[in-house]
């Protein structure tokens, strides 16, 4: 109970959550609790409702926790829950406002990874939401939370050659879908992203 939690592994600290020690699991918050938020603001573009998400996959996490087989890392188990709890979520609102077709993926202000640069603008942000959900889920782990294909395949429970294959038809979709606008530069207006999508799609 005295160990430096710190310093452990998630595999470790999972182990010491098990046996009772509950600053281990405060250890555990403290270390995801903003990548995990980040992700939920990109699915349900509304700041409370993310942090309802971000909560309950926690809870969820403590109280499925003896279920862990560590198959996979305890982030993508985490991410697992947590896009789910987002999904549901939505599918909630949805029955709420009959109209989901509004809400659209929050982008950070500040680019997180060599995909999105400042260049990334409202008409991305539109087109990303037309995506089918599997699509969109693994272009949001891929490109903004910078996952492995096997750590998407594992959050979206499903092969790796799958995941792959859904983000590869994501940024093929995008692509598609930018050639059409006639009133868009995409190399001017959106940097380095399409030249990411266009290099992606040729080399698959």
């Amino acid at each position: 109970m005295g160990k430096e939690l710190t310093i452990l592994t998630d595999s470790d600290l999972v182990q010491e959550i098990k046996i009772g020690n509950r600053k281990a699991f405060s250890e555990i918050v403290k270390r995801h609790q903003k990548s995990l938020l980040r992700m939920s603001l990109r699915f349900v573009r509304d700041l409370d409702m993310a942090e309802d998400v971000v909560q309950e996959s926690f809870i969820k996490a403590y109280e499925k926790l003896n279920a862990f087989e560590g198959r996979s890392t305890f982030k993508s188990w985490l991410f697992q829950i947590a896009v789910n709890t987002a999904k549901n979520k939505l599918r909630e609102r949805k029955r709420l406002t009959t109209d989901i077709d509004s809400i659209q993926l929050a982008v950070g202000a500040v680019a997180e990874t060599s995909l999105v640069h400042s260049a990334l603008s409202q008409e991305i942000q539109e087109e990303i939401d037309k995506l089918p959900t599997k699509q969109r889920t693994a272009l949001i782990l891929r490109v903004y939370e910078d996952l492995s294909f096997k750590e998407i395949a594992d959050i979206m429970e499903c092969p790796y050659d799958t995941a792959k294959a859904n983000y590869r038809h994501a940024l093929i979709k995008l692509k598609d879908s930018f050639e059409k606008r006639s009133d868009l530069n995409m190399s001017e207006s959106f940097g380095g992203f399409f030249s990411e999508v266009a290099n992606y799609v040729e080399v698959e």
